[in-house]
């Protein structure tokens, strides 16, 4: 098959690094992979791993971006793909116009994520117009059936499946850790409490260095490294997190990385990986990629993240918004050496398969 994935960019984030994944499987198994973004950092791996890269402007939540119609349209007409799969609103606009100005024997067969659970509105109402849904959880799925007159039978439900082949249990390469602790000297000999994900307040940043604080009163030698990247609109939010952790009086008891490319090396370092978003999450990948090398995670039960944590460490589920549940299971597992296990439909080669049986029922009904 030719298949054309639609994203807004490639620069870090669930979505997009499933999308590269993906790709690379595609390449694999011998199908013709193309994805259709912005650009971004991801971009240059995407094409070293065997797929084609095209840039266009299909990000900007503006009506300019509308002016994108013609010139995709064009691109389809020239690529003929067998499937075009969306990930996102904006682009599945652009994409949807863009296709239904083919004539009808000429279209591609169109899948969509949903990625989330977006805001219910007509410009979300957009990744429920192809006929093949896939929901990354079952409470994305709930979701759907809840806000969206879709018939059941047009959803699978596939998680997001871990590459156990890059998340494997192992000790941190040594050359790596060298380097890190002559870059932060203030890391070696802690017990290390990693909070990955980009910097934004959903995520639960604030939360996180709340139950630190907590917990660093009873447990002294613990240290929190929080991993990921501000981008340039929340900066402000960056430093107001430096703020709190002053107020708190463990900012030497803190290490904000920024963006790492290097997120297997913590997971493997790290003696637990935290999870506190503020709001359902439609799945938690930080989650099983750490459980995947190795390392407890303790998270807040809801949404999609509870999903994956019931059934591959349901004892690291605690109460939503308890952090003095919080910080006391991060105590227990700091003690423990449990036995984790990726159950199958949490793995990639399983989300691969899943996702290209979906791609041939949806050209089997084109």
């Amino acid at each position: 098959m030719r298949v054309l994935q639609v994203l807004p960019a490639l620069n870090s984030g669930g979505v997009e690094r499933g999308t590269v994944e993906l790709a690379r499987e595609l390449v694999k198994q011998g199908h013709e992979s193309i994805v259709l973004s912005s650009g971004g950092r991801l971009a240059g791996q995407l094409q070293a791993e065997g797929s084609r890269h095209i840039t266009m402007p299909v990000h900007r939540k503006s009506l300019a971006s509308f002016g994108q119609i013609r010139p995709v349209r064009q691109l389809l007409e020239q690529l003929r793909p067998d499937v075009v799969h969306v990930r996102s609103r904006l682009p599945a606009w652009i994409i949807w116009l863009a296709w239904r100005g083919l004539p009808k024997n000429d279209r591609p067969a169109l899948v969509s994520t949903f990625h989330g659970m977006y805001s219910v509105n007509a410009y979300s109402a957009i990744m429920a117009k192809p006929r093949h849904l896939i929901a990354i959880s079952h409470c994305v799925e709930q979701y759907i059936l809840n806000n969206y007159k879709v018939d059941p039978g047009r959803i699978t439900v596939i998680q997001r499946g871990v590459d156990t082949r890059a998340f494997s249990p192992a000790p941190p390469d040594p050359a790596w850790l060298k380097q890190l602790y002559s870059d932060q000297p203030r890391l070696q000999g802690k017990k290390l409490i990693l909070m990955p994900g980009r910097l934004t307040r959903w995520k639960g940043q604030r939360a996180f260095l709340t139950m630190m604080a907590d917990l660093i009163r009873r447990e002294p030698g613990v240290h929190g490294v929080v991993v990921g990247g501000a981008e340039k609109n929340k900066e402000g939010y960056l430093a107001e997190l430096k703020k709190q952790a002053g107020k708190l009086g463990i900012e030497q008891h803190i290490t904000f990385t920024g963006h790492r490319s290097d997120i297997v090396e913590f997971y493997r370092l790290a003696d637990v990986v935290c999870h506190m978003s503020s709001k359902p999450e439609p799945f938690g990948r930080t989650l099983t990629e750490a459980l995947a090398v190795g390392t407890p995670v303790v998270a807040f039960d809801r949404g999609g993240a509870a999903e994956s944590l019931s059934a591959c460490f349901p004892q690291g589920l605690v109460p939503p918004d308890d952090l003095t549940a919080f910080a006391a299971r991060v105590r227990e597992q700091l003690n423990q050496h449990p036995r984790i296990v990726i159950h199958p439909e949490f793995q990639l080669e399983h989300q691969v398969q899943a996702t290209v049986e979906v791609y041939h029922r949806a050209l089997a009904c084109n």
